[in-house]
């Protein structure tokens, strides 16, 4: 008898230059710090003025394209982007703008969800951007959440981290790291407490 196979939390994000990327993967590490569920890391295509411009069904490198089955059955979703003028980039907002199918069905009601963002300046619109990955998630029926601050990181970070969901400042200055260690805490402590309420919220799911 085949063992079945373990819940999953859809760590699904765009990233332009990789500091989404890395915040990304260090979620992922949080969600498979927990036993009993696993991390899907999944990106978007970028989107492109020209309508009739195709790009290859599979990336180059990084993570492989996000379908539409992945979202249906993800037992928790953590969703990423850059700031774009205080909202999310284009790619991640077409991609949410496609997911009808999951909402007139409910695939998401009742799931945990996190969201991320990174960028290049430290007062860049990073909260706004947050607040508006929530918006079609709540639309979508999902639980939010954020991070409390029992994580000593909250108040000690000079870079990037919040109670919205952790974020990261990326400069164009060598002087910064790619990913401040409080960032990287603060993301292996959202993948970890999203991995832990999808367990909660959805008992069955437990392997």
């Amino acid at each position: 008898m085949m063992a079945a196979a373990l819940p999953y939390i859809l760590v699904l994000y765009y990233s332009r230059h990789g500091s989404t990327r890395d915040l990304a993967l260090h979620i992922a590490r949080g969600v498979e710090s927990t036993s009993g569920i696993e991390a899907r890391i999944r990106t978007v295509p970028s989107v492109s003025p020209d309508t009739q411009a195709t790009q290859a069904e599979v990336p180059n490198d990084g993570a492989i394209y996000c379908e539409a089955e992945d979202l249906t059955h993800c037992a928790g979703l953590a969703l990423g982007s850059p700031t774009r003028f205080g909202n999310m980039a284009a790619p991640m907002k077409y991609f949410l703008d496609g997911t009808a199918a999951q909402w007139l069905a409910g695939s998401l009601v009742n799931k945990p969800a996190c969201v991320f963002t990174s960028s290049t300046s430290l007062h860049g619109g990073q909260e706004s951007t947050l607040l508006s990955m929530m918006l079609p998630l709540l639309h979508h029926g999902m639980v939010l959440c954020g991070l409390p601050y029992d994580h000593a990181e909250l108040n000690q970070t000079r870079t990037g981290g919040g109670p919205y969901g952790v974020s990261h400042f990326a400069p164009d200055d060598p002087a910064y790291p790619q990913l401040s260690n409080d960032e990287i805490a603060l993301a292996f402590a959202q993948g970890k407490r999203l991995a832990e309420l999808a367990l909660k919220l959805n008992p069955a799911k437990k392997s």
